[in-house]
């Protein structure tokens, strides 16, 4: 009676994991859809988005970024637009399906929804920059349970620059990204072991920004109002095209510096010429000098900028208080024999007999060879 009973329930336990067995044979088929797979593979007495996936310790998420384009509005903005696909990879058990598949991943693309995704959102950033279409991303469930995440996103960076060195600064622009809601006793983020951390894209497009380095960090450890987060940092190095500056700025500033010396050479009492030069340059450079400010930020501490503009206006200023100097002294001290004449060089005035006094000599020996 006993071995009966021990048989009997051998039995049934073998013939309920022969039908389990061939279920999941049958949902594994060959023949089923990624969707069929993916349907049996989220079904609410098996799956629950709700819980994080059940893994030995914490989740690790694995981060990598791939710049797509690079843009400023102009040479002398702090703002950067970054264009960029964010891929993030963890771990699922939940979601393992078996080899009798002959799909290497399943496109979960349109069951985003139903599967858990880390809450992962940016801080130490500007803003984000509304899309013109709706935001593109991939979802891709492998065999193993890894799930590769891959979203497009478009931050308008806020960047720091040493503004007194302008325009010979490197601007730094950061961003981090961390779980908004999981602590990091939960979730770690870690940025992938290999070269493609942060690279650029082939097509990488770039306008008015010029990346030179680039580096990917942990976010120094420091106490939080809201608790222990994980986070992960972005450091991206621009510099700025010096060749525009000198060709905008340097090039015309010295150019009507100069410009004011030519007065050193022309005769101290050229009035019109000196002042035309002296006036000329001197608006000119103000044109100049105010036209380049209105484009630059409205900070007091461009002090690069401010010496450079300085010193040109001095220059100039000093050639013309060169001129009113030399002008005042040379009326007030004539210099002998010279007839000074106004906007004309002077002339030397030579002490020679005059014709009268010739023609009186004449007719003297004439007399004087009569009388004879």
């Amino acid at each position: 009676m006993g071995w009966s009973c021990v048989v009997a329930r051998a039995v049934a336990l073998f013939l309920m994991l022969s039908r389990a067995s061939a279920l999941t044979s049958d949902i594994f088929a060959a023949g089923k859809s990624d969707k069929e797979i993916l349907d049996n593979l989220l079904k609410n007495s098996r799956y629950d988005k709700r819980l994080l996936p059940p893994v030995d310790g914490v989740l690790t998420v694995n981060v990598s970024v791939l710049l797509l384009s690079l843009a400023s509005p102009d040479e002398s903005s702090l703002k950067y637009e970054v264009e960029f696909l964010l891929q993030q990879q963890w771990y699922d058990p939940r979601l393992r399906y078996s080899n009798q598949s002959h799909y290497d991943f399943l496109n979960a693309i349109h069951h985003h929804e139903d599967i858990w995704l880390p809450d992962t959102y940016f801080i130490m950033h500007g803003d984000f920059k509304d899309p013109i279409i709706p935001m593109h991303f991939a979802l891709r469930i492998y065999r193993n349970g890894t799930i590769n995440y891959l979203m497009r996103r478009h931050l308008i960076l806020s960047c720091q620059g040493r503004l007194n060195i302008f325009p010979f600064d490197d601007p730094l622009c950061s961003f981090a990204l961390e779980s908004i809601s999981y602590e990091q006793s939960a979730i770690t983020y870690v940025w992938k072991n290999d070269e493609d951390t942060l690279r650029k894209s082939p097509s990488l497009t770039t306008l008015n920004a010029y990346l030179i380095q680039n580096q990917t960090i942990p976010c120094p450890i420091k106490a939080s109002w809201r608790g222990n987060y994980s986070c992960l940092k972005v450091d991206l190095i621009f510099t700025r095209d010096r060749s525009f500056y000198f060709t905008t700025v340097f090039i015309p500033g010295i150019i009507l510096v100069t410009s004011s010396f030519i007065t050193f050479w022309l005769e101290w009492n050229a009035v019109p010429a000196r002042v035309m030069i002296g006036v000329t340059t001197m608006l000119n450079f103000f044109t100049t000098s105010n036209g380049f400010r209105s484009t630059l930020p409205v900070v007091s501490n461009l002090t690069a900028m401010n010496v450079w503009d300085g010193v040109c206006m001095c220059f100039i200023y000093a050639s013309l208080l060169e001129f009113v100097c030399v002008n005042y002294v040379g009326r007030k001290r004539p210099l002998h024999n010279v007839v000074y004449r106004p906007g004309e060089n002077p002339v030397t005035q030579v002490n020679t007999p005059s014709i009268s006094l010739y023609l009186a000599d004449k007719s003297v020996i004439n007399v004087t060879r009569h009388f004879v």
